[in-house]
């Protein structure tokens, strides 16, 4: 787990946090455990049911953060999808489409690096600010042990290396960000209920406040890593 550090953490009582994809259950839950910190006047929200915000969409994507009222000490990408339209994880590689892939790495690996791309204006620059992407265990290939759901693994692994190569450059202009990826658990929500099985799980506002509790304890020196929602590093 993580130390907590005598350091000004981008997440505090006086904090200015952007949830995008806050209409989701994990989303959701963010924006709230957000709130229980920084008061829920201090919380911008952003989703597509509430907003029309479409992460995949680059004009979409500039013409919702070119609206926001930065800067931001915080910002939480939870954005993301297990089954998109019809496609389902894929048990082996007889079963992979390149729909599939299409779909995935629109929305779990396109959508976020459009966000990063766009998101730097509206960042602190002057003081300690993070920008963090959940992401998922199953996308780390130093962890995968059992194969199967190709096309998700292979888009979450994007992810990552999306945030790995955004926090170098955000380090140059933004010489206090913190740029991570998050794998929040298994958690109980409406897109994961046919998968959790017998699987340990946690509800979403659980998994809201451990996201929280970890990001208010990361530093820069943290940068571009993957961490779990204990706060441990994940292998890449």
């Amino acid at each position: 787990m993580l130390p907590r550090m005598t350091f000004a953490s981008p997440i505090g009582s006086t904090s200015r946090i952007l949830i995008i994809g806050a209409s989701g259950g994990i989303g959701q839950a963010c924006a709230i455990a957000a709130g229980n910190i920084c008061g829920m006047t201090n919380v911008t929200m952003l989703s597509r049911a509430a907003d029309g915000f479409d992460i995949t969409n680059e004009a979409s994507v500039v013409k919702h953060l070119s609206a926001l009222d930065g800067p931001f000490s915080g910002v939480v990408i939870a954005t993301g999808g297990l089954d998109i339209a019809d496609f389902k994880p894929e048990k082996s590689l007889r079963a992979m489409t390149s729909g599939a892939f299409e779909a995935q790495f629109k929305l779990n690996a396109i959508g976020p690096a459009l966000v990063l791309k766009h998101i730097s204006q509206h960042l602190q620059k002057d003081r300690p600010c993070l920008i963090a992407a959940l992401s998922a265990r199953v996308g780390s290939i130093g962890d995968n042990n059992l194969g199967g759901w190709i096309s998700y693994r292979s888009a979450k692994a994007a992810l990552n290396q999306i945030i790995r190569t955004a926090s170098i450059e955000f380090t140059r202009t933004h010489p206090h960000s913190i740029c991570v990826a998050l794998h929040p658990g298994t958690v109980r929500t409406p897109l994961t209920e046919k998968y959790v099985g017998t699987h340990p799980a946690v509800p979403a506002a659980t998994a809201g406040q451990n996201i929280l509790g970890v990001l208010g304890g990361l530093t820069p020196n943290d940068t571009g890593q993957f961490f779990d929602w204990r706060g441990d590093r994940v292998d890449w």
